[in-house]
């Protein structure tokens, strides 16, 4: 659409409802909230129906303004969802805490380039709005910016409450080194000013860029863009590099990092992990120095279930809040979690607070008044990209600091005790007690330790197992991460369709992802107890069901690596599916056990626990938390 027309339908609109007045928008379909307690509501605030000259809208990012008012960005993309066609930065503003809002205003045309990646900062001495946000040459089709991208930063600011903004200008000469040469992102999400310590008054946002020589990418950057001069000057603070491989792969990429700022005063640093070597999606790291230098590299959070997509933060109360969606696989089931500890550790997936169990993307967290904030995210009932949505929300709503999980014993050397989820119950097993689950919420959770993942080694995994269930996929042990391009191990049975399967995915080098599985013939849901082995060793992957043996060929690579990293009895690691029946007897050891150790284990039911052993339950019974 050419943009005399698009400033056409812009201008008709605001004639149609005047600047001044604002809008009731509606509630988004399908978008219900699990918690019942305390207030919550929400409503769709971008959408490609509702904002004429736009084809979808993303990348979210909202402030509070020192008068109080509430600034919701995005990127209005003209001609297609794509990330680098023809894209605008587009606001809308709230007076009333959220519940209605204004029309649409352009804050930047892109004019056939992508102006995007809105990273709004409050000065709250002056109460300037600075707004960071990133340019690259436009396209006329849906695909990626060309490589070495040729993205600058730039800025632009509002004296009056975000109802006018200031011409852009380009912020190259002091933020864009000769080596941060190709992708450069600002944000996407909101900015600090520091309240505490030396750097008071400070402000901070984030930026993650690439080197590019040669032919290829050879450094991923992740930094923090300082000033303390109320945006007139800005400076590079603290930066992490990873480096890239000859053969493209690496450690990590610390990418969209959200922060904010922790009670001793220091900034807590959160970012999407995409494709590193390192275990996980999610990986932190804290500036004690008011940004200019990171007091250690960014450290991944191997069980923070998550896709690979940008998240926030914020702090509200006596806790930190981190949003993003929490199926580790894709975008959807946007979750709010909790961290009481100043983001040491986080809640688990089954304690945070459901927003929405639909897709689920992008998103950006604003505190309201002291009891209320707000999440403006990406959501829709078919895909992630629908619509942006606004939700209010109380302290009250939010899932509450709940205590210790019931536990049952792990033997293996120095493990802690696994969580028992719902509330699997004691049934006599094949050697004492066994588990019973219910196939409802029930299911087992080991506590993450480096010995979990198994990588490229040999292992063998071992239970026995009591069905009836004819229909369902039913899980019987789950480590790794889920889908179809993250490396895991599972065992499961299927008895729709007759069998059960042993997998792995694996990782090799800088190689997609590749899948292998074996099969047993028979469901085996005759309500017996049934012995099940999968082994991985001698260029084999080897399924035993009560003795018998079928494999095929092994794999090259490792089944965990650079996925978030799970290991669950009883369900799958993206809660959905869980087991009906009985299991007993559950242990991973990191070799592979000879067959006679496996006839052994069959037969007399146990095997010395050695160094090797990674875990072993029991499973003879539940103690109560304490």
């Amino acid at each position: 659409m050419p943009s005399s027309l698009r400033a056409r339908l812009r201008l008709t609109l605001t004639v149609a409802l005047t600047s001044a007045s604002l809008l009731a928008l509606p509630a988004p379909a399908g978008a219900e909230p699990a918690a019942a307690a305390g207030d919550f509501e929400q409503q769709v605030l971008f959408k490609a129906s509702q904002d004429p000259g736009y084809a979808c809208f993303r990348i979210p990012a909202v402030v509070r303004t020192a008068k109080g008012t509430l600034l919701a960005f995005a990127e209005g993309r003209v001609l297609n969802c794509g990330d680098a066609a023809d894209i605008d930065i587009v606001v809308k503003r709230s007076t009333d805490g959220g519940r209605t809002w204004s029309p649409l205003q352009v804050v930047n045309d892109g004019g056939g380039d992508t102006h995007g990646n809105p990273a709004p900062v409050v000065d709250r001495e002056t109460g300037r709005i600075l707004l960071a946000e990133t340019y690259n040459t436009g396209r006329t089709d849906s695909a990626n910016c060309s490589v070495p991208c040729d993205r600058t930063p730039h800025m632009q600011h509002s004296d009056n409450d975000g109802l006018t903004w200031s011409r852009p200008r380009d912020l190259s000469e002091e933020l864009l080194p000769a080596k941060w040469n190709s992708w450069y992102a600002t944000g996407p999400v909101h900015g600090l000013q520091l309240t505490a310590g030396a750097h008071a008054g400070r402000l901070v946002f984030g930026v993650n860029t690439e080197t590019w020589e040669g032919n290829r990418p050879t450094a991923n950057h992740a930094a923090l863009i300082t000033s303390d001069d109320g945006g007139d000057h800005w400076r590079i603070g603290a930066t992490d590099s990873w480096p890239i491989a000859d053969d493209g792969t690496f450690r990590q990429k610390p990418s969209e990092i959200a922060l904010t700022e922790r009670a001793d005063g220091s900034v807590l640093v959160s970012g999407r992990e995409q494709d590193g070597a390192d275990l996980g999606h999610r990986t932190q790291a804290v500036s004690s120095d008011g940004g200019d230098s990171f007091a250690a590299p960014f450290q991944e959070i191997p069980d923070f279930y998550a896709p690979q997509v940008q998240g926030s933060l914020l702090r509200f109360g006596d806790r930190l809040l981190l949003a993003c969606p929490g199926d580790p696989d894709r975008r959807r089931t946007m979750l709010i979690r909790s961290s009481y500890d100043d983001g040491a550790t986080w809640e688990s997936v089954d304690r945070g607070t459901v927003v929405t169990k639909d897709w689920a993307g992008y998103s950006d967290l604003v505190e309201i008044d002291s009891g209320t904030a707000g999440l403006l995210y990406e959501g829709g009932t078919a895909d992630a990209r629908d619509e942006i949505r606004f939700a209010r929300f109380t302290e009250d709503w939010l899932a509450p600091h709940r205590g210790p999980d019931p536990t049952t014993i792990d033997f293996a050397p120095g493990a802690e005790p696994a969580a028992a989820l719902g509330g699997p119950e004691q049934t006599p097993g094949v050697l004492g007690g066994a588990l019973r689950f219910d196939g409802a919420d029930d299911a087992l959770r080991l506590p993450y330790r480096g010995q979990l993942p198994l990588g490229s080694e040999p292992f063998t995994a071992s239970l026995w197992f009591r069905y009836t269930a004819t229909s369902g996929e039913q899980p019987l042990l789950w480590m790794g991460g889920s889908g179809n391009s993250q490396p895991q191990v599972w065992l499961r049975a299927e008895p729709a369709n007759n069998r059960i399967t042993g997998l792995i995915t694996t990782r090799d080098g800088a190689a997609a992802p590749t899948t292998r599985s074996v099969r047993t013939t028979g469901a085996h849901n005759d309500g017996r107890w049934h012995h099940l082995v999968l082994r991985r060793g001698d260029g084999r992957l080897t399924l035993f069901i009560d003795g018998a043996a079928t494999s095929a060929p092994d794999l090259p690579g490792s089944v965990s690596r650079n996925s978030p990293f799970g290991v669950h009895v009883g369900q799958r690691m993206d809660g959905r599916a869980h087991f009906t029946g009985a299991i007993d007897e559950v242990r991973v050891d990191a070799r592979a056990l000879s067959d006679d150790e496996v006839m052994d284990l069959r037969t007399y039911g146990v095997l010395p626990v050695t160094q090797d052993t990674v875990l072993w339950l029991p499973m003879d019974r539940v103690r109560s938390a304490r």
